[in-house]
């Protein structure tokens, strides 16, 4: 199965949804952080779109995946960067896709053992069926509902491509 998302018209959706969600709450100074690779590509374009002033965050959550035991640890792990205040934040946690849900429970314990944010909005790229965790996302770009053995996969980071592939 091969289909072509518009990456551009995807981010310029979420972009305008985050702005509602942003007015709705009257949050003004929200801090993005993306969860490294996919979410962090993906953040970086929403970023530039919303013009937010604050740096971008990044979370690499290698060390707090709960898989880490049975997949090992890749050999270049790079540190997560996080250049404000959490405490009391209102945050941005981007992702390219939401599958299981254990990637954002990961981000989630490593961002509190930062600090306690006033609110977490969560924004993905993609969302897909199987969740295992109850966990779900405020800005979805778009929902797929795909069989076990597809995967999706962003390409990127310059330019984003997302794909559905056919695993074995």
């Amino acid at each position: 199965m091969t289909e072509n998302f518009d990456i551009t018209r995807l981010l310029a959706q979420m972009s305008e949804q985050l702005q509602a969600h942003f007015a709705e709450r009257g949050i003004t100074d929200p801090q993005m952080i993306g969860i490294y690779t996919g979410g962090e590509w993906v953040a970086k374009q929403l970023h530039q779109q919303l013009q937010l002033t604050s740096p971008l965050g990044c979370l690499n959550i290698s060390f707090y995946r709960d898989d880490f035991t049975r997949i090992g640890m890749h050999p270049e792990v790079k540190p997560s960067s996080l250049p404000f205040e959490i405490e009391g934040a209102h945050l941005v946690l981007v992702d390219d896709v939401l599958y299981t849900g254990r990637t954002i429970r990961a981000a989630l314990n490593e961002i509190f053992d930062y600090g306690r944010p006033a609110s977490v909005t969560l924004a993905v790229l993609a969302e897909r069926n199987g969740r295992e965790l109850p966990i779900q996302a405020d800005i979805v770009g778009v929902e797929l509902n795909l069989s076990i053995h597809e995967q999706v996969k962003l390409s990127g980071p310059e330019q984003l491509s997302l794909n559905i592939i056919e695993s074995l």
